[in-house]
């Protein structure tokens, strides 16, 4: 039977334990031992010498218990005794009070209460708490600290955020690595015609005509590593600029990064960022379609005057969609669009029809231009402009091909004969010229060239032969 238990026994037996024999009930039991008597004054107390945060406590003995405790920790153990005296039967369950003792010494102890004897005194067996709550101050502080580092870094990375948008510089941050957007300033954005939440965390190589992740990477390092900054020249993707990317490492955190520069080749022309704005500004507000394509002629960017004539609600719908799906004509006015601009660089008064999403239809006249620059085929750009019914009839130069001399030689003709027989002689002169530039402007493709004119392909191949446009093995 161990001590505790023969204690228990001598308790119930009415046999208080004498202060010889708390010492070794603490020794076993806890860290310290208290007896009150009924009226809650000290009679013996013990503490446990492996317990040195104690101390010695003989000066309690002969004092009021109530004493010595923190006030919130008086009414809950007062509380507690009149509980267990209550209720002979019931054993409380343990408390936790803290110990005041002059004005440095504070010691929170769990007790567990016990009866000794009948007479209402109490014995206190108590386990030193103040190992476990300094453990606990270390985790509060330590919580303190990461809580108070975790402000510094959202201050930092707030003050980071707001510099780097704040940056006139446009400023792209990469992972090498995986070739990634770690981060972008909202200038570096508009440069590539984008925005910033798109571009975050997509491929860099993405953003740019031709470039695939290898090839780019290896360039951007090469050029990182040089002794003279002289960067890469390359085009956006989205709106076709030719721009220069400036890469330069950093190391952050034992991790490699790159901060790329980037700067528009155009602007060294002397234009100036107001009229880069004032060009995107007639684009923008500019009364007559505008409509910028790639090489094959796949919608890339439109102005809001040609979401209006194709009756389109954004431009996310037409990107992509190829602007022969737009023309009544389709691949055939496409063709010749792209063909007249690359042999000449641009076409002008090009008479035709758009058909919208919803299948109206108006006359328009298009101005086609290649863009170029440096060498970098950017792609087309068509300004379409909706005429009258006078305008649509008229055939210019650029589209018909009737030379200023063959109109006088038509002209001289009046006064020598009648207006009808003039129409009738020269009717089929007209008629042949006509067919001649159909002809000449398809490639000699017969179905385009009948399909331009309205004409069946067996009515054109009758008035080629009529006109003697045929050659001899036809």
């Amino acid at each position: 039977m161990s001590k505790i238990e023969q204690t228990s026994q001598r308790l119930r037996a009415g046999h208080l334990p004498t202060v010889v024999d708390i010492p070794g009930l603490v020794e076993q039991a806890a860290d310290m031992a208290v007896l009150l008597s009924p009226d809650g004054i000290v009679e013996g107390i013990s503490t446990n010498t492996d317990s040195p945060s104690l101390g010695s406590l003989d000066h309690w003995v002969g004092r009021c218990f109530q004493d010595f405790l923190a006030p919130e920790s008086r009414e809950k153990f007062s509380e507690r005794v009149a509980l267990m005296r209550a209720d002979p039967g019931l054993d409380p369950r343990p408390i936790e009070i803290n110990h005041v003792d002059n004005a440095n010494w504070e010691a929170p102890v769990r007790y567990t209460l016990h009866r000794a004897g009948e007479k209402g005194a109490v014995l206190l067996l108590g386990r030193d708490m103040q190992p476990y709550a300094e453990v606990q101050q270390r985790l509060v502080a330590e919580q303190t600290a990461r809580e108070r580092d975790g402000q510094l870094l959202r201050g930092t990375e707030t003050f980071y955020r707001v510099v780097l948008e704040a940056s006139e510089t446009p400023l792209v941050l990469i992972e090498p690595e995986p070739g990634r957007i770690r981060d972008i300033n909202s200038a570096a954005a508009q440069l590539l015609g984008s925005k910033v939440d798109t571009l975050r965390g997509t491929s860099f190589a993405q953003v740019f005509e031709g470039r695939r992740r290898a090839e780019l990477a290896d360039a951007l390092q090469a050029a990182a590593v040089a002794d003279e900054m002289r960067g890469i020249d390359i085009v956006s993707r989205r709106n076709g600029r030719v721009l220069k990317v400036l890469p330069e490492y950093f190391r952050a955190a034992g991790n490699l990064y790159m901060l790329c520069r980037i700067a528009p080749m155009d602007d060294s022309d002397g234009a100036g960022p107001e009229f880069a704005g004032a060009l995107a500004t007639l684009y923008a507000d500019a009364g007559d379609a505008i409509v910028l394509t790639d090489g094959k002629g796949a919608i890339r960017e439109a102005n809001e005057a040609f979401l209006v004539l194709a009756d389109a609600a954004q431009l996310r719908d037409l990107k992509g969609e190829s602007l022969a799906d737009f023309l009544v004509r389709g691949s055939v006015d496409l063709k010749l669009l792209m063909e007249g601009a690359t042999k000449r660089g641009r076409m002008r008064r090009y008479a035709a029809q758009v058909q919208s999403v919803v299948g109206t239809r108006a006359p328009v006249e298009i101005s086609v231009t290649r863009l170029r620059q440096r060498g970098v085929d950017l792609g087309f750009g068509f300004i379409i402009r909706e005429s009258t019914a006078r305008d649509a009839a008229e055939v210019t130069v650029d589209a018909v091909g009737v030379s200023d001399e063959a109109m006088k030689s038509v002209m001289d003709l009046v006064g020598t004969a009648s207006l009808k027989e003039l129409v009738s002689a020269t009717s089929d002169v007209v008629e042949k010229m006509c067919i001649e530039t159909a002809v000449r402007l398809t490639a000699n493709n017969r179905v385009a060239a009948a399909e331009m004119l309205g004409l069946s392909r067996q009515s054109l191949y009758v008035k080629l032969r009529k006109y003697g446009l045929l050659n001899s093995s036809e």
